[in-house]
Order: structure tokens, then C-alpha cells, then sequence
């Protein structure tokens, strides 16, 4: 196993100084979108696919709103599509997309790989199919058009680090599992991925958007950010606090990042440089 750390997708929302507690407040942050590639014996798997290339050609996909408070790049180099291709591989490659959740970022680019399978927690695709009129904000039909081969995935009642009901993912040798963290979206998860060294690498998608938050010291703004976002912030913030545990007692075998922190992603980019 192989596992590429990539951006599929820049942000540069207004007030670097407000979002990060650093640097300008004229310049606007920066975040990403991490996601990951695997390489297996049996294809590509791919952890969240970012923006896609139809959100790149055709911007209005991601709505008025979505593309003002988070000002997208939108550029086709950072689409997940583009990057394998640069690296040598075919989209029928990718054979499984697993997803933390359906947020327009986090699986605009389902659409680009209509062979793979889709794994997401069955509360998550239902509320992505049929969202509350609060969630039409962040799932957009246009992204399902396609008709996405989704794949059931398995409950069961096994623990994780203590963390309970996980999910398995039929088809799928590696151990790639789907761990319960609801609360930024009604079936929102993180994906956990057992690498060949035997340690795990924990996508936590967007319980946080900050590593700080972790601890209570990301900046006033980007804690708010992230409580606004939450369908249900009481229950989000209960997972923050069971991850940082997690972290605390366990960082010898798991390494915990989230979807959207570009201090976490340049860490592993320059580890694969190395």
C-alpha cells in the first residue's frame, strides 16, 4: 500500500488575520482540501475527492453563497482527476471512493470517476439525497446526476480505539473503516486507514478545520466557523474532545489530521518528499 496526500482544492476566504490569528487582515487565509490516493494491489482508493472538474468548468454548481464566503480557486491542476493522471494513472483505476461526508468539497469530484464505488455512512447519503431545507446549502443535486454506484456499507457493533459502531466497507481488502464522528453533518464520519507500517492514518474530515480547535486555541473566528457548520454542535464538539483524547493516549499508533488545516497537509507533503 501507497498512500498519496493531495489538495483538491484551495480556499481563500476574507481575513487571513480573523481565520488564522496571524498575518494580514486585507490578505485572505488559505486552506485545502486533503485528501488521499492509495495505491493497492487492486487499484486506487480514494479518501474524499475535493472540488471536481464540473465545479472548476462550470462554478455556478457550487452556488452563490458557497463560492463567496469560501472564494474557491477552481483550478482543473488541483482536481483529483488531474493529479492522478499527472502521476500516471487511469480514472477506471480508482475503484472505491470512501467519503467523510458528501459536502460539495468533500465529493464534488465523484462525478470524475463514474467506475468506483461510493462508500458513506447510509445516514449521510440519505441526508445528502433528500437533505432538510438547512442542508440544500451544502449538497448539491448536481453532484448525484451521475447516478453514483453507492456501496452498502457493514454495521456492526466493533470498537475502535474505544470509538463504537464502526462500519466495514464491502469490497475492500485494506482495513479502511468508517468511524462514527456525527455532528458537523447528520452522518458525518471519519475513515481510518490501516498503513503497511501498522499505524493509523485518521482523515477526521471536518470536526475541525483547525488543529487547534483541538485544544480550544484556534482563533474566535474559525471556532465559530466550524460551531456554525455543525447540524449539531453538541455532538460534534463531544467527538472533538473523545479525538483529543484519542491523540493523547494513542499518537504511537494513530496520527489524526482533518480535511481542510494546510499546516497538516504541507507535514505530510513534506514527509513525502523525504
Amino acid at each position: 500500500m501507497k498512500i498519496h496526500h493531495l489538495n483538491c482544492g484551495t480556499f481563500c476566504p476574507s481575513c487571513q488575520r480573523l481565520l488564522e490569528g496571524k498575518g494580514s487582515w486585507l490578505q485572505p487565509a488559505t486552506m485545502c482540501c486533503h485528501c488521499l490516493a492509495i495505491e493497492t494491489s487492486e487499484g486506487l482508493i480514494l479518501v474524499d475527492t475535493g472540488l471536481g472538474v464540473q465545479d472548476v468548468l462550470t462554478p455556478k454548481h457550487l452556488g452563490h453563497t458557497f463560492r463567496n464566503l469560501m472564494r474557491p480557486k477552481l483550478e482543473l491542476e488541483e482536481t483529483a482527476l488531474f493529479q492522478l493522471d499527472q502521476m500516471g494513472f487511469n480514472r477506471r483505476e480508482v475503484r472505491h471512493i470512501v467519503l467523510t461526508h458528501l459536502d460539495l468539497d468533500h465529493a464534488g469530484g465523484i462525478a470524475d470517476f463514474p467506475a468506483a464505488k461510493i462508500h458513506a455512512c447510509s445516514t449521510e447519503i440519505e441526508a445528502a439525497l433528500r437533505p432538510h431545507w438547512r442542508d440544500k446549502l451544502r449538497y448539491r443535486a448536481k453532484q448525484f446526476e451521475f447516478n453514483p454506484k453507492w456501496a452498502a456499507t457493514i454495521n456492526t457493533t466493533d470498537t475502535w480505539f474505544g470509538f463504537e459502531n464502526i462500519q466495514r466497507l464491502k469490497g475492500i481488502k485494506e482495513e479502511i473503516i468508517l468511524v462514527p464522528l456525527h455532528g458537523h453533518t447528520r452522518g458525518h464520519c471519519g475513515v481510518a486507514v490501516k498503513q503497511s507500517s501498522g499505524k493509523w492514518l485518521f482523515h477526521v474530515g471536518d470536526l475541525y478545520m483547525d488543529r487547534r480547535s483541538l485544544y480550544g486555541k484556534a482563533p474566535a473566528a474559525m471556532k465559530q466557523c466550524e460551531n456554525l457548520l455543525a447540524v449539531d454542535n453538541k455532538q460534534r464538539l463531544g467527538y472533538v474532545k473523545r479525538v483529543r483524547q484519542l491523540i493523547d493516549e494513542h499518537s504511537d499508533a494513530v496520527e489524526v489530521f482533518c480535511a481542510h488545516d494546510m499546516s497538516e497537509l504541507n507535514y505530510y507533503r513534506e514527509q513525502q518528499l523525504d
